[in-house]
């Protein structure tokens, strides 16, 4: 029974919490850089939308200044600090990392390390002229102090409705929204209620008082090829390996008819084995039929040892892009005043 797992949950809280506090008294050293640092991330494990807030937040600087991205660079297969080349794959950068990689060249430069107080400095001596880094998945990392925080929570699972872990998905308690400087609630419906925000903004106040909170949703672009064929059938099969598939499915059931799906942990890395029990059931269907992917599992899968065997089927991956519901404006001010602040000091 889950109830078993409340009293670790109490041990965990108290560990976070101690942490928390000789951050907060400056026990543990919180550095702050020259650069500007924007860190984007949230209180519970997986699936909140961190890269689509990163790469929303690339879009809206990526002409004014000049980017570096900083993630951890989970699932890779290598160590310490990387910038990306032109010949990396997520083996060697993650799959996140090389989603922005492949999406945005070099409009950002993309590095990967898990000792942000350490991958920072070498990003100022590779790229001096680097104007912002956006760290990826970083609200717990708190050896670097930010000049703007970002905090991201998922419309079906908010993190004041969550408990710490193991009882819950909470990495820290609650109170550490406090910490954010902006709230963005994500994965919204389209047709958000003015009820529904309403019940957000008193649920985050209860935590992260006078936070501004906005709200944002997932939009999907059409599908693209990967493979032979260059035109989407009606008739789908979903390959996933991400946290939550529910709002994907839903809109893949909507334009399609999804007759298989192959659901994999997140940041999975595919096998052969597994690449050929999806094409056995495509040739074991009758009518016609193409394979769907996401994008961050499109990295990896097109990368080799697979990429002959995506090339002859009718593969396609369907990119996302995350669209505020309302007062995108709101946000992309402060945002780029936060930055012109820093910029006057």
């Amino acid at each position: 029974m889950k109830i078993l797992l409340y009293p670790f949950a109490m041990l965990y809280n108290l560990g976070t919490r101690v942490r928390n506090y000789l951050f907060d008294i400056g026990h543990k050293p919180s550095f702050q850089f020259d650069v500007m640092v924007i860190s984007v991330g949230n209180l519970n494990v997986g699936g909140s939308g961190k890269t689509p807030m990163v790469e929303y937040i690339i879009r809206l600087l990526k002409d004014r200044y000049r980017i570096a991205t900083l993630s951890r660079g989970y699932k890779r297969r290598t160590k310490g600090f990387r910038t990306a080349q032109a010949e990396d794959t997520a083996l060697h950068l993650g799959d996140e990392p090389m989603q922005m990689q492949r999406k945005f060249g070099d409009a950002v430069r993309v590095t990967v390390g898990e000792d942000r107080v350490f991958a920072i400095p070498n990003i100022l001596q590779e790229f001096p002229d680097t104007d912002v880094v956006i760290m990826d998945d970083a609200f717990q990392h708190r050896a670097v102090n930010p000049q703007l925080t970002v905090l991201v929570t998922d419309f079906a699972h908010p993190f004041y409705k969550d408990h710490v872990m193991p009882f819950g998905r909470l990495r820290e308690a609650r109170r550490g929204a406090q910490r954010a400087d902006i709230i963005v609630v994500t994965k919204c419906p389209g047709d958000l209620s003015e009820q529904s925000q309403e019940e957000f903004l008193q649920g985050v106040a209860k935590y992260a008082p006078g936070k501004p909170v906005l709200f944002s949703t997932v939009s999907y672009d059409e599908p693209r090829a990967l493979g032979a064929a260059t035109t989407m059938e009606q008739q789908v099969i979903l390959v996933t390996g991400i946290a939550k598939t529910t709002p994907l499915l839903q809109f893949c059931q909507s334009k399609y008819r999804v007759i298989r799906h192959f659901q994999f942990d997140d940041h999975h890395h595919y096998t052969q084995q597994e690449l050929d029990e999806i094409e056995r059931c495509f040739r074991q269907q009758s009518q016609p039929c193409s394979i769907l992917t996401t994008e961050k599992d499109m990295v990896k899968l097109i990368a080799d040892p697979f990429a002959a065997h995506i090339s002859r089927l009718p593969w396609f991956y369907i990119p996302i892009r995350q669209e505020f519901v309302k007062d995108g404006l709101k946000f992309d001010t402060l945002v780029l005043d936060a930055i012109k602040a820093h910029e006057r000091k």
